[in-house]
């Protein structure tokens, strides 16, 4: 394989053309690759009649060096499997390389695949040129920071590559992906939203975030002219009209933020980010007025659980009285908060459950716009996390009480419950009637108030719903609403905890 070998990037189907964003990470890489003269294709899976068929062509039409795959852990998984045994079977000497959230937090799982023959763990802008380098020249690959990759088949586990900030000396290469506009799609901010990253990493080192087990409690702001400029690029160039920012957390120090909040003052482009209760709080009333004229439209935090314990325990860092004060604050300054909570956990999953809902109605009641998220606790393997991320708590187990085994090839990821798992909609040791009591009242929750987000229904579509739903959050009756089920079938309405824009 020559220094200079073509590499083709793909990004398996996770979602519908639709709902498909700017595949970032697959930019970033291929930004990175070019720059160090390994010209790059991109597939997109989102986008392509068939990710298998596009990936084969593409590797037919041309030589390439090595595929590289982009995984995410849940539906994706079998996407890349599809297309990496395809790959496989056709071009086998072709090298595969994996990388992203599935192989970084499950790298023996993902590297027990005869389809796979490098991992790419966290960031891969640095590590993936370094491993063409060191194939193109037969040299050794112990010393690449961030691979795992095998040798007589045995699985080799290199040393974690340190956390860098971004080195990216121009725009995304966006004229990868054919048409960028096709990417810009409407939602409750506007008629052409487009994804961005802003910051990367988070300092926070929660225990259940695949975030922090990837960057190890690092995190890297852009520079305010970096920012101006690529935003202005998808505002005049591309006709964005707002923006969805995937950054991991984009409230950091406040003297970090003033100047990339003056920065998005002057574009008025309307917004969504993640945030966290205390970063919110902490902001003078000056940097609220920017935000105010920034146009922030909805700020997603993450809530968890109103059990203070609950977050010392998964070293979150916040407190229940905070969520309560930032949903009171966002309402003054116009701000909806998009607050996310996680029920079910192994200890005591029915009565941490309960304690959830009652604390989602004072929530409601201090700020009724507020919308609400309800996911199932799934905690990471302590394997994923590093060692200071790790709890001494007892280990998470199935229904029948034995200790939780999590799966231990790509395909077994695939299986109903551990994509359920993955995607935090259920866990092994939650009841079938605990199961239904979170469905009912998500079911009652969303109907009486629905979501904002949800760009398509009518008006009068959730004006019924929500006069459906009154008598019973009311009473606190959430007990088989079949006529609300009938209702959502017929009006449809957009469910965040799938989609969220």
């Amino acid at each position: 394989m020559s220094a200079a070998a073509r590499v083709l990037l793909v990004n398996p189907r996770i979602t519908s053309r639709r709902r498909a964003r700017f595949p970032l990470s697959l930019l970033s890489l291929a930004g990175a690759l070019e720059e160090r003269g390994h010209p790059c294709g991109i597939i997109d899976g989102n986008h392509a009649a068939s990710g298998v068929e596009a990936t084969l062509c593409a590797l037919r039409r041309q030589p390439h060096g090595a595929l590289g795959v982009s995984v995410m852990g849940g539906p994706q998984v079998a996407s890349a499997i599809e297309v990496s045994r395809a790959v496989r079977a056709e071009f086998p000497a072709l090298p595969i390389i994996w990388g992203g959230y599935f192989p970084t937090l499950y790298r023996e799982a993902a590297l027990n695949a005869s389809y796979v023959d490098f991992l790419v763990r966290g960031q891969g802008e640095a590590t993936l040129p370094e491993l063409l380098q060191g194939l193109a020249r037969g040299a050794s690959l112990a010393t690449v920071a961030g691979l795992s990759w095998k040798h007589a088949g045995a699985p080799i586990h290199n040393p974690d590559r340190p956390f860098a900030p971004p080195a990216r000396r121009a725009r995304l290469p966006y004229e990868r992906l054919g048409d960028p506009r096709r990417y810009l799609v409407p939602t409750f901010l506007g008629q052409r939203t487009a994804a961005y990253e802003a910051a990367l990493g988070c300092r926070f080192r929660c225990t259940f975030c695949g975030v922090a087990a990837m960057f190890g409690g690092a995190t890297a702001l852009p520079a305010a002219a970096r920012l101006e400029a690529d935003l202005r690029y998808l505002r005049d160039e591309l006709g964005a009209d707002s923006v969805q920012f995937y950054d991991h957390n984009f409230f950091d120090r406040e003297a970090d933020m003033v100047p990339l909040l003056e920065v998005l003052a002057r574009l008025q482009l309307p917004w969504w980010c993640y945030a966290r209760a205390d970063a919110l709080l902490n902001l003078s009333a000056a940097s609220w007025s920017l935000v105010r004229a920034s146009r922030l439209r909805m700020a997603y935090i993450g809530a968890e659980t109103p059990n203070d314990t609950m977050l010392r325990a998964i070293r979150k860092g916040t407190r229940a009285d905070q969520t309560l004060e930032v949903a009171q604050l966002c309402r003054r300054n116009g701000v909806i908060p998009e607050l996310s909570f996680m029920v079910a956990p192994p200890e005591d999953p029915e009565g941490e459950t309960e304690r959830t809902f009652a604390f989602i109605r004072r929530l409601k009641s201090a700020n009724p716009e507020s919308e609400i998220i309800v996911y199932v606790y799934t905690p990471l393997p302590a394997a994923s996390l590093p060692p200071a991320g790790r709890t001494r708590g007892v280990p998470p187990r199935d229904a029948s009480g034995a200790e939780l085994r999590f799966p231990r090839t790509p395909e077994e990821w695939t299986a109903r419950r551990w994509v359920d798992y993955a995607c935090h909609a259920d866990a092994p040791w939650v009841s079938a009637r605990l199961r239904r009591r979170i469905r009912d009242f998500v079911t009652v929750l969303h109907c009486r108030f629905p979501t904002q987000q949800d760009a398509r229904s009518p008006p009068w579509a959730k004006s019924l719903l929500r006069a459906a739903a009154a008598w019973r959050y009311r009473l606190a009756i959430y007990a088989r609403p079949w006529e609300l089920a009938a209702a959502k079938r017929l009006v449809r309405l957009a469910d965040p905890r799938v989609s969220s824009l």
